[in-house]
C-alpha cells in the first residue's frame, strides 16, 4: 500500500515495538518464502499492522525467534515465525504492490520497468490469492476512471480504494470478518486514500497528477490548501477517526491489543497531524 500505518512510537511499549517489528519481519520472510527474495523490497509498514490485527482478530498467537536475515545478517532481531496468516498477508502485499506501481506509471506516464520487474512475483502471489487479485484490478479501474474524469466528490472517489481495502479484509479474515471488520477497513481505506492525496499535494501539482483534495477546493498549492480550507479538511479526518474507533470497538479481540490501539488510535491522528503541519501554516 503506502506505508503510513505506523504506531506511535512515544506511547508504545517496549513489548509492543518488538512484536511490531517482529510482525514486520515475519511478513518480510513470508513475501519471500511464498513469492520469490526479489519481492521483499515491495514490504510496507501497512502490512505489518494488517498482520498484528489479524492475529489479533482470527486468535492466532505470533510464536517470535530470534533470526538473521539478508538486511540483518550479522546480529539476530526478533522475528515472527511464518505461518497461514502472515503467507497469505506476504501475497496481499505483493498484489497491492503491483497495481500501486501499475498506477503509478499511468500517473507519471513513466514507463513500466518496475512493474515488470515485479511480474513473476505478482504471478505467484495472484496464484495463492486470486480474489483478492481480482478485487484490487476492479477497484483500481473503478479508480481510474473518476480519476480520469477529474472528480471533485472526495467521498465517491475515495469510495473504490476504501471498498477494495474493506475486500481485501473480508477475504483474510475469513469467518472472522464481520460487518465491523468491514467497515474499520473501509474507513482505513478511505484515510489511506487522502492522507496521500494531502501528502503529495504539491508534487502532484508539479506533476499534473491527479488530486481529489485539488479537484475539490481547487487550491494552488498546500499551503493555500491549509489556510483556506484546514477546517473542512480536519472536519473530514476527524469523521473518518471515528469511524474506525466505532468499528473497532465493536471487534472481538484476542492478541496484540495495545500494539492495534495505538496505531489505530494514536499513530493515525499522529500521522494526520505532522502532514497537515507539513506546511508551516499558523494555527
Amino acid at each position: 500500500m503506502f506505508g503510513y500505518l505506523k504506531p506511535d512510537n512515544p506511547y508504545l511499549y517496549l513489548k509492543d515495538e518488538t512484536l511490531y517489528k517482529a510482525l514486520y519481519c515475519g511478513v518480510c520472510k513470508s513475501i519471500g518464502k511464498t513469492c520469490g527474495e526479489l519481492a521483499r523490497f515491495t514490504l510496507t509498514y501497512d502490512i505489518a499492522f494488517l498482520s498484528a490485527i489479524a492475529h489479533n482478530i482470527m486468535g492466532e498467537d505470533v510464536k517470535i525467534e530470534r533470526q538473521n536475515c539478508v538486511a540483518h545478517p550479522f546480529k539476530k532481531r526478533p522475528v515472527a515465525l511464518p505461518d497461514d496468516i502472515s503467507n497469505f498477508l506476504g501475497a496481499i502485499n505483493v498484489i497491492l504492490a503491483y497495481y500501486k506501481l501499475k498506477d503509478d506509471v499511468l500517473d507519471e506516464k513513466k514507463s513500466g520497468v518496475k512493474s515488470s520487474f515485479l511480474k513473476p512475483a505478482y504471478k505467484k502471489a495472484k496464484k495463492i490469492a486470486p480474489e483478492v487479485d481480482k478485487a484490487v484490478s476492479l477497484s483500481y479501474k473503478s479508480l481510474v476512471k473518476l480519476e480520469s474524469e477529474n472528480n471533485s466528490s472526495i467521498d465517491v472517489v475515495c469510495d473504490p480504494f476504501a471498498t477494495m481495502l474493506q475486500e481485501v479484509s473480508t477475504i483474510a479474515f475469513g469467518d472472522f470478518a464481520s460487518e465491523y471488520t468491514r467497515g474499520l477497513f473501509y474507513a482505513i481505506g478511505k484515510w489511506i486514500y487522502l492522507i496521500d492525496a494531502l501528502d503529495d499535494y504539491d508534487k502532484d501539482i508539479k506533476k499534473k497528477n491527479y488530486n481529489v483534495l485539488r479537484a475539490c477546493y481547487g487550491a494552488n498549492s498546500f499551503e493555500l490548501l491549509i489556510t483556506e480550507h484546514k477546517n473542512d479538511i480536519v472536519f473530514i479526518f476527524n469523521g473518518i477517526f471515528m469511524q474506525i474507533l466505532d468499528n473497532y470497538n465493536n471487534i472481538p479481540k484476542k492478541y496484540n491489543t495495545d500494539l492495534v490501539v495505538n496505531i489505530l488510535t494514536r499513530g493515525i491522528p499522529e500521522t494526520t497531524r505532522k502532514i497537515l503541519e507539513k506546511g508551516k501554516v499558523n494555527e
